[in-house]
């Protein structure tokens, strides 16, 4: 993942709630990114499919967009998203899907295009 917990420079969760809900970024430093996500049963590749089409799934908006970076960063291309997404449709809502792959459109056109 790409937040660091090794205390060098604050995580994302820090960054963004460190001051006000301290417990629950160090839970999610700690034992979700520092635990969970290191595990070797999945790869984080892997680990990116299974949280996007959740979070796509549940219509958790909110925490999409910094998990739809993730995956990429974690090798999953923009057309194996978008099918992922495609196939998600019919299993958890149209709205759902669009939702999704509209957030991952906008993204890959702020980053220019390629990722």
């Amino acid at each position: 993942m790409a937040e660091s917990t090794d205390g060098t420079q604050p995580s994302g969760a820090q960054a963004l709630l460190g001051d006000f809900a301290p417990k629950l970024v160090e839970l999610t430093d700690e034992i979700l990114f520092g635990d969970v996500w290191k595990r070797p049963g999945l790869s984080a590749r892997d680990r990116s499919l299974v949280t996007v089409t959740t979070l796509a799934a549940l219509y958790r908006t909110e925490q999409l967009d910094f998990h739809l970076r993730t995956a990429l960063k974690n090798g999953l291309s923009k057309d194996e998203l978008v099918e992922a997404l495609t196939h998600l449709a019919f299993y958890a809502g149209w709205p759902n899907a669009m939702s999704a792959v509209t957030r991952l459109k906008t993204i890959i056109e702020e980053a220019g295009g390629t990722v």
